[in-house]
């Protein structure tokens, strides 16, 4: 691929509209998702050790994300026949049934949304989009090859979008296990003076430009 050709969406961007085949059946993205918010994930190949721990990881995760309201989709470049093959063997060997549906993408889709990589060969990187509700871009991860991702994290990651979305806050490093505020929220900067001056009576903080509070419950 040459290096011009490579492009890839990005943050704020709404999410490239496909067409795609899935284990579940055909697909609309993100329209089929719309009302959700949703984590599309791509892999290099099946049948391959790091990806099978990723899916096993991610399925045992599955009801965590359902409960709050995301859903969960799985991408590479291999046939329809492939993945749904690779899941039963998932199932037979592992006792773990896949039940999130998986793209059988094609070269114009892995490359629509970023996922060949130049001088990364013709697998697709591990990437992971977060879209929201609205079918918005709002969290990227690219992941090479050779490393296995963190379900956790990404779990983390919509968990704390959700909550800066409803509340209008940001959050610390590491939330909610943060070694400063523990598991609080920060109180956007003030932007003028007077609310400057008024923040160190309002808010617990550091000063009145590091303001936090607890989550509302």
């Amino acid at each position: 691929m040459e290096q011009g050709k490579f492009s890839m969406p990005l943050l704020g961007d709404d999410f490239p509209e496909l067409e795609v085949k899935t284990t579940h059946g055909p697909m609309k993205i993100p329209a089929d998702l719309k009302g959700s918010w949703f984590v599309l994930f791509s892999h290099p190949a099946d049948y391959t050790p790091v990806c099978t721990t990723e899916f096993v990881a991610f399925q045992k995760r599955f009801e965590e994300f359902e409960k709050i309201n995301c859903k969960l989709i799985g991408m590479s470049v291999d046939q329809v026949f492939s993945h749904i093959k690779w899941g039963e063997w998932i199932s037979e060997k592992l006792n773990v049934d896949i039940k999130f549906p998986i793209i059988a993408a094609n070269d114009a889709i892995a490359q629509k949304l970023g996922m060949l990589h130049p001088n990364k060969g013709t697998n697709t990187v591990r990437a992971v989009f977060v879209g929201d509700p609205e079918g918005k871009i709002r969290l990227i991860f690219y992941y090479p090859q050779e490393l296995g991702r963190n379900m956790d994290e990404i779990l983390r990651a919509v968990k704390g979008l959700q909550i800066t979305d409803k509340e209008g806050v940001a959050l610390p490093a590491g939330w909610p296990d943060n070694e400063l505020i523990q598991d609080r929220v920060i109180v956007p900067p003030a932007t003028d003076e007077k609310t400057a001056k008024e923040r160190k009576t309002q808010y617990d903080n550091f000063d009145w430009w590091f303001c936090h509070r607890p989550l509302k419950k």
